[in-house]
């Protein structure tokens, strides 16, 4: 199949529903709202999450814990990753992030212990996993804590 080939599938294309236009149409006058009512009126209807009156479900399940605002987020970057790096570069926040393996450095770098590593590199990074530090120091190479 090639790309001037493609075509939408039998019946996807369809012309949208004209409402409002005469009785003929078979969608005139109400235009599909029926007769009075909340939700006939414009602008009517009730917001998300009401359910007429009864308790919502969202207040009547049980809230447990909280979010801690003042928690460090870490982007986080497996060794396996840092094979795509030549032997002996300085891995860095910026250079990992031009390099795609993260989209943001947030609070800092975090690297991980999955995945094996044979190049020898200079690692700098706000934290390192226990097994990450064993690997990078396995082939010779550096974790720096910055």
């Amino acid at each position: 199949m090639k790309l001037h080939e493609l075509r939408a599938p039998e019946g996807s294309n369809k012309k949208p529903k004209r409402k409002g236009r005469g009785i003929g149409s078979g969608h005139g006058k109400t235009a599909g709202r029926g007769h009075k009512g909340q939700k006939a009126r414009s602008g009517g209807g009730v917001r998300p999450g009401f359910e007429g009156g009864q308790m919502p479900l969202t207040r009547r399940i049980p809230k447990r814990g909280f979010t801690n605002i003042f928690a460090k987020v870490y982007s986080e970057v497996n060794v396996g990753d840092l094979e795509i790096f030549e032997p002996g570069t300085v891995v860095t926040p910026e250079l990992l992030k031009e390099k795609g393996l993260i989209k943001k450095i947030k609070d800092g770098v975090k690297i991980l212990g999955d995945g094996e590593l044979t190049k020898s590199l200079i690692v700098r990074a706000h934290k390192f996993s226990k097994t990450a530090q064993q690997k990078i120091e396995a082939v010779g190479g550096k974790a720096e804590v910055i």
